[in-house]
């Protein structure tokens, strides 16, 4: 197995790298006899089969078979295993494998820059030392050891803008590029940098407003939500449009992603909130998963709560999803909402309606929630709705679900004392209890022995 380490043959010599992985669990004393051998891996240069394989690459019409020098990805990934608990030696690699350029395979350098990565991550002063070897790799002939190269400097520690500005400046570049998995890759990180520091990435708006209209929806979809966070007032609505002619194109894991962006720009631009909320309104009444729906749903949440002007055209959008929704636990929040935010509109009776009608119409889980959002707007709301109101929850009182019943008969009971300060207590206390912890004290309270009902239950105890 030594020999065939250094074998001439880059077949065989990768192969008995594999191999030694695979020994490494059992026999790890016998494989680091092979330090030496496998360092002597990352600087030869071997040959290959006159036989052809499968996976060669060929260079011009004499189609001669060129060395992919996959054994140095194998070699320097075996080294790394025999040296990471050594910082002084791995320190000692990296240093020589980065000055004297002796890799010469793409998957090798990828591998190396993220074993620096891994060593900057560990120990943030190294920062600077070992940021010139990860900024020789930003010109390198390979999409992605410069993908890979930019990726590691822009999420370093301590980096200053200048650098960032030299792993910017190659992205850049590479969203010009014919390869499409390059152009993606290339703007998926620059759409991550744009969530933390967007003013960073504004110099790759012409490349990233070309791609607009790339043929792979995936790309476009990464474009839109990296412009959409470095916009400006003057182009969101365009934006908008552009989105909305695609969004039935893409997954709902690029929908999120676009949700997320349009959230972050409409608390941004308040004043295009109207925009915004034309936009997720449609794209909410399209089809999707409960994740996609409650991603919406959550946005209209922040836009109502930091966006006061918004409040009662969110809060229709909302009550007219409610009419149809397939998911319980939307349509539970939503109407929680509605509980606390309609007695506060100028028109809250409009609220009324739609609530009662999940009460005749859904489950009884959603009915529960709905007849404390009827109870809200009688006793913390309008004084003239408890009448109509009282009317309702009464009907609420020959439910079949026993929870439904007992939440009616507690709201009626708290209108008929007209105690405002008792009732908000009851129906939105300010105090919530942690309830896993609140069922584990009342089962140990129940299950315990009759000396242990002597005392009272302590619900003081009950942390929120």
């Amino acid at each position: 197995m030594k020999n065939c380490v250094v074998d001439p043959n880059q077949n065989v010599s990768s192969a008995a790298l594999v191999s030694s992985y695979h020994l490494l669990p059992v026999a790890k004393d016998v494989v680091k006899r092979w330090a030496n051998e496998t360092q002597e891996c990352l600087t030869d240069t071997k040959t290959i089969p006159s036989q052809q394989f499968a996976n060669h690459e060929y260079y011009g019409s004499n189609k001669l078979p060129v060395s992919t020098f996959i054994y140095q990805y194998h070699a320097l990934g075996l080294l790394y295993y025999l040296r990471n608990h050594d910082k002084m030696a791995l320190m000692k690699m990296i240093q020589q494998l980065s000055e004297s350029s002796p890799l010469k395979s793409s998957l090798a350098i990828v591998q190396l820059i993220r074993y620096i990565g891994k060593v900057i991550e560990e120990d943030p002063n190294l920062t600077q030392p070992l940021f010139p070897l990860l900024s020789n790799w930003l010109r390198h002939k390979s999409d992605m050891v410069e993908l890979e190269a930019s990726k590691t400097i822009l999420s370093l520690p301590k980096i200053t803008g200048e650098q960032q500005l030299q792993a910017i400046s190659t992205l850049q570049n590479l969203l010009s590029v014919p390869r499409t998995v390059t152009r993606f890759s290339a703007v998926r990180i620059l759409n991550k940098i744009a969530m933390k520091n967007p003013e960073r990435i504004m110099v790759c708006n012409t490349e990233l407003e070309s791609l607009i209209n790339d043929t792979n929806r995936s790309i476009a979809t990464y474009a839109i939500t990296t412009l959409l966070k470095t916009g400006n007032s003057e182009n969101v609505d365009r934006l908008i449009k552009t989105i909305s002619t695609f969004m039935d194109d893409i997954s709902d894991e690029f929908k999120i992603i676009v949700i997320d962006a349009v959230r972050t720009l409409s608390l941004k631009f308040q004043n295009k909130y109207k925009s915004m909320l034309t936009f997720l309104n449609d794209v909410l009444r399209d089809e999707g998963g409960f994740k996609f729906k409650n991603v919406i749903v959550e946005a209209m949440f922040d836009i109502i709560k930091f966006i006061p002007n918004s409040r009662d055209s969110a809060l229709e959008m909302l009550c007219d999803f409610i009419e149809d929704c397939e998911y319980p636990e939307l349509a539970v929040r939503i109407l929680h909402l509605l509980g606390d935010e309609g007695p506060k509109t100028t028109n809250p009776t409009l609220y009324v309606r739609h609530i009662y009608n999940r009460v005749v119409l859904e489950n009884s889980i959603v009915r529960s929630s709905a007849v404390i959002a009827l109870s809200k707007f009688a006793l913390i709301g309008d004084k003239s709705l408890q009448k109509s109101i009282t009317i309702l929850l009464t009907r609420c009182l020959n439910d079949v679900d026993d929870e439904v019943r007992d939440r009616a008969a507690l709201s009626l009971k708290l209108l008929t004392q007209n105690d405002t300060e008792q009732a908000k207590k009851f129906i939105a206390p300010d105090f919530v209890y942690s309830l896993p912890i609140l069922e584990q004290r009342l089962a140990n309270y129940v299950s315990g022995d009759k000396d242990s009902f002597d005392s009272p239950f302590d619900i003081k105890s009950i942390p929120n």
